[in-house]
């Protein structure tokens, strides 16, 4: 953990306090709710499109774009990450959301939507704490990012509105445009990633890889949490009133979320150790897995149902839970690795 910065290590107090923040504008600041939900574009509002944004730029400006090329010599490792992440995640969550939450559709939508978001750049947070593969991480999160922008729209018509169909799930006749999730998918993560890559190459080009790792990537990685905590404070003065009257919606939107990260590290780790990956491979396979992109989650939420909807308090809640779990199975995988792997494995 020391080896993380000030706004990383604290990541879930910055949360919390910006979500009683935003309750608190929301409360104390008449007509902010409605003020804030009129600066909008169809169901895209203004302030959040900004703020989400600036969140995913920073992220996708660490991709390593051009080391795409390395994963032919790593079939194994990305076969098993692309099944892992594309169809036990999904798959997962979905079956828990509807476990979980049988009687509440928005929330029910809103971790499906999560569920399909697969992990980004913080990810390599979590890898470089557990000392995983730093570079297949990388890679996997390049795989990761490119792929989104094909498959989820596609599994996100699929997950809403054509498997409950098929298991004869009563999903009270909600129903979700393919366009309408490839729209929001384009806008808030195809932008920032042509921007992310963009940068990338040109900075390189002009003032070398030295100076685009150490110099310009740590100017403008802490605006990424700028733009998720001025996200979450907007979200909770829109969403104030709902919180403040069902507090146990929250509660009830981490319970799956919850089982979800721990069984998807559980399955993944178990996955990499029965193919003798290798720990350092086995670790990033399985923190890649069970970590998500929820920026992609809560912009598609708010660009399709908008920001006072269920489904936005359900991406929102995704953060909240993920961080905090996901430092703690840092800890696990190390444990796992004393216990499991050789002891010249773990000398190296």
């Amino acid at each position: 953990m020391n080896r993380l910065s000030t706004l990383d290590r604290f990541l879930p107090l910055w949360i919390g306090l910006a979500m009683v923040g935003g309750l608190a504008f929301g409360s104390l600041i008449p007509g902010l709710e409605e003020a804030l939900d009129s600066l909008r574009i169809g169901t895209i509002s203004l302030p959040i499109a900004l703020g989400l944004m600036l969140m995913m730029y920073p992220v996708l400006a660490k991709v390593r774009y051009d080391e795409l090329g390395h994963l032919k010599g790593e079939r194994k490792l990305l076969v098993s990450s692309l099944f892992l992440n594309w169809v036990v995640g999904p798959l997962l969550m979905f079956a828990l959301a509807w476990i979980f939450l049988p009687d509440q559709p928005e929330f029910r939508t809103g971790l499906i939507i999560v569920g399909l978001a697969r992990c980004i750049a913080m990810v390599l947070i979590w890898s470089d704490l557990a000392c995983a593969d730093r570079e297949a991480t990388a890679l996997l999160v390049a795989i990761n990012s490119l792929f989104q922008i094909v498959a989820y729209s596609l599994l996100g018509w699929f997950y809403l509105s054509v498997l409950p169909g098929w298991l004869g799930l009563d999903s009270q006749g909600f129903e979700v445009s393919i366009w309408e999730v490839a729209r929001t998918t384009l806008i808030f993560l195809g932008i920032p990633l042509l921007a992310g890559y963009l940068t990338r190459l040109i900075g390189i080009r002009r003032r070398g890889e030295q100076w685009y790792t150490e110099t310009f990537l740590p100017r403008i990685s802490p605006f990424a949490l700028y733009g998720l905590l001025f996200t979450i404070v907007l979200l909770f003065a829109i969403q104030g009133e709902a919180i403040t009257d069902e507090p146990l919606d929250v509660a009830r939107i981490a319970l799956p979320l919850l089982a979800y990260f721990l069984l998807m590290f559980g399955v993944s780790f178990w996955s990499g150790y029965a193919l003798k990956l290798g720990y350092e491979r086995t670790a990033t396979l399985a923190l890649t897995a069970a970590s998500n992109n929820f920026e992609l989650a809560i912009a598609v939420a708010i660009g399709v149902f908008g920001a006072s909807s269920g489904e936005a308090l359900a991406g929102v809640v995704g953060p909240l839970i993920e961080v905090p779990v996901l430092v703690g199975l840092v800890y696990v995988a190390l444990a796992l690795k004393r216990r499991l792997y050789s002891r010249s494995e773990v000398a190296t």
